[in-house]
């Protein structure tokens, strides 16, 4: 039986959009049939490399439009709810980009929309559906190296130091934390769950979004030190020391990557053979949900995505960090 084509818009054409874009390419049984910008030429330029039907300049008109199954919202942090219900509204799926949202109030309105509207909504933090994430998650569940005792997660680069761009500039949800601190947080949170108490401290740029926060998340028995930082590259890695072993995500965990497992002093390098940029993994499970008429993930959960902008949430309480 063939699989229903699932025909994907893409709000908000910046790089990551270019990322996914790419990616969809490779998934089976789907194809990029509109985009929209505020931009007519953006619009225009972005359908053209990607070979999209429809190009609009409103967000509204691709939200309308009944051809459209699922939307990928890839536009800054603080539009993400906005933008989420306007689609959910006309009855289309939603991939939104993680962050879900600003806080857990506009992360419960989307929530609230979708059930309403009886659609598909999803976080799209594409890491937790890559295979050599998936590798870890076993590991962890089916204690093979014992209880994970520690994690140690990093995630640093240093963009161009401009203070008009998303990156820096507070009101669309710049900084280091929403932007890539969520990824330390999502590897403890995936693993470990929630703490039972954070410690945080920060640096800020002059415009009031985070330069660099570090955190230390307190368990029973273990303990996450996790980082990101806008003002240095660092190793962006992510090490889970078990009772037996320690594996680590090597460089870039949150993107295809091997994985070094050291275990009784012995070293192997594990290499999952990745082909793509990584977004489609993501992409095969939301369309797989859609032909299955599901309306929530059951790896990216409604209450995952809740208690991970509930950390974000804490952590900025604790940093003095206000939107």
């Amino acid at each position: 039986m063939m699989k229903k084509t699932i025909k994907w818009g893409i709000i908000g054409l910046g790089k990551i959009a270019h990322k996914f874009a790419t990616d969809l390419v490779s998934v089976e049984n789907a194809e990029l049939y509109a985009v929209a910008s505020r931009s007519q030429g953006n619009a225009d330029e972005f359908a053209g490399k990607y070979s999209a039907t429809e190009a609009y300049s409103s967000y509204e008109e691709l939200a309308k439009d009944p051809l459209v199954d699922a939307v990928y919202i890839a536009t800054p942090h603080s539009f993400h709810a906005a933008h989420s219900i306007l689609c959910m509204q006309h009855k289309k799926a939603v991939l939104c980009e993680k962050p879900f949202a600003m806080n857990m109030q506009e992360v419960e309105e989307m929530i609230a929309v979708a059930k309403e509207h009886n659609v598909l909504l999803m976080e799209a933090l594409w890491t937790y559906f890559l295979p050599h994430y998936q590798y870890v998650l076993d590991v962890f569940r089916s204690k093979k190296f014992g209880k994970l005792k520690e994690l140690k997660a990093d995630f640093g680069f240093k963009p161009e130091y401009n203070l008009e761009g998303r990156l820096l500039k507070k009101e669309v949800g710049g900084g280091s934390l929403l932007d890539i601190g969520i990824y330390p947080i999502f590897a403890a949170l995936s693993t470990l769950g929630t703490p039972k108490s954070i410690e945080a401290n920060a640096t800020f740029f002059e415009t009031g979004a985070d330069s660099q926060c570090n955190m230390v998340f307190n368990y029973q028995d273990a303990k996450a030190y996790l980082k990101s930082t806008l003002l240095e590259d660092t190793k962006t890695e992510a090490i889970f020391t078990f009772e037996d072993a320690v594996i680590t995500i090597n460089t870039m965990f949150h993107q295809p990557s091997t994985i070094t497992l050291i275990k009784e002093g012995k070293e192997d390098v594990i290499d999952f053979g990745y082909k793509t940029i990584g977004y489609n993994f993501e992409t095969e499970h939301f369309n797989q949900l859609i032909r299955e008429d599901k309306k929530e993930s059951d790896i990216m959960t409604f209450d995952f995505s809740r208690k991970l902008i509930q950390l974000l949430d804490e952590v900025r309480e604790k940093i003095d960090l206000k939107y």
